[in-house]
């Protein structure tokens, strides 16, 4: 195997996210997450006379698409863009949330039972929660302001989840929820960042402010990642994936033989731990197979493109 393109870094680190990023890692998102809770507070007593209480309820690992399932018809979520992250993430209010909102927006005193019904989301309430959510990319520009300096940029809000696109539905994310309280009532915001978008500040998120940390070890650093750097890892070249119903599969025989679509100049899919790596070319030498590697993967391009030629 050759490779044309070489950078170690690169992949140790799509290994590392691969195996997802420990929250209990990253003291500092916690500090960002829990400064984002009282901002969004500030931010929306400007709008109302009644106070609104935010509090940081959890936050954890899980696939964006297991995360977007618990809300489907339940939530308006919208869509930020983060450059200098280089990604998206997302940020969700429940029908709760929403209907609470239009309550403390329009002067009510809570005097009337809340809203406890499943109907499409009216015009009102959209308006509303675009107007909340525009308020919401500067309150996260703030809190995350001394670990990074990106704006966050509001592209388009999605009543329906299967549409809230940030990024493969399997790959892992961190998820903040946060509670509301408002008018003896309450609801839900929860925020969704892909775990690939925290790479370029994982460090900084993962010093604590305090000074009581252990000095490092340089020889014990060392020792580690030389041990780290000599763990064999299983690497799968991928000609060709395709869908085959059950139905099939059940009636497989011995001796059968199953066409490929692939041709030697087809592009193989090179592997590790499930993680995609690389692009290659097919390739022979010696009488063996080879391949040839041409350009890394990009998954969120990838995700984008095969949903376009759908």
């Amino acid at each position: 195997m050759v490779a044309t393109h070489t950078d170690s870094r690169t992949i140790s680190d799509k290994l590392l996210d691969a195996g997802g990023i420990s929250v209990d890692r990253l003291p500092m998102l916690h500090v960002a997450f829990d400064r984002m809770a009282t901002h969004c507070a500030d931010s929306l007593r400007q709008m109302s006379a009644s106070p609104a209480y935010f509090s940081l309820s959890n936050i954890e690992s899980a696939r964006i698409g297991d995360v977007l399932e618990d809300y489907e018809a339940n939530a308006i979520a919208a869509v930020f863009h983060a450059p200098e992250w280089d990604s998206r993430i997302l940020v969700g209010f429940d029908r709760d949330f929403i209907f609470s909102m239009v309550e403390v927006l329009f002067g009510a005193d809570g005097a009337e039972p809340p809203i406890d019904e499943e109907r499409p989301f009216s015009n009102i309430e959209i308006n509303i929660a675009q107007a909340i959510f525009e308020r919401i990319a500067k309150v996260l520009q703030v809190s995350f302001g001394s670990q990074s300096e990106s704006a966050f940029k509001f592209e388009r809000i999605e009543t329906r989840m299967d549409f809230a696109i940030i990024g493969r539905r399997n790959n892992l994310s961190v998820v903040a929820k946060f509670l509301l309280q408002a008018l003896n009532r309450g609801g839900e915001m929860f925020i969704i960042i892909p775990q690939s978008a925290l790479s370029p500040v994982r460090e900084t998120l993962s010093h604590a402010m305090s000074g009581d940390a252990s000095p490092r070890d340089p020889r014990w650093a060392r020792q580690i990642q030389s041990e780290i750097q000599r763990t064999e890892m299983q690497v799968r070249a991928i000609l060709e994936e395709r869908l085959i119903d059950l139905r099939d599969v059940t009636e497989f025989k011995v001796g059968q033989v199953l066409e490929l679509q692939a041709t030697p100049r087809s592009r193989v899919k090179l592997e590790c731990r499930g993680q995609p790596l690389f692009w290659c070319q097919l390739g022979q030498s010696d009488g063996s197979y080879t391949v040839k590697v041409d350009d890394y993967i990009d998954e969120d391009q990838e995700f984008i493109d095969d949903i376009l030629s759908r």
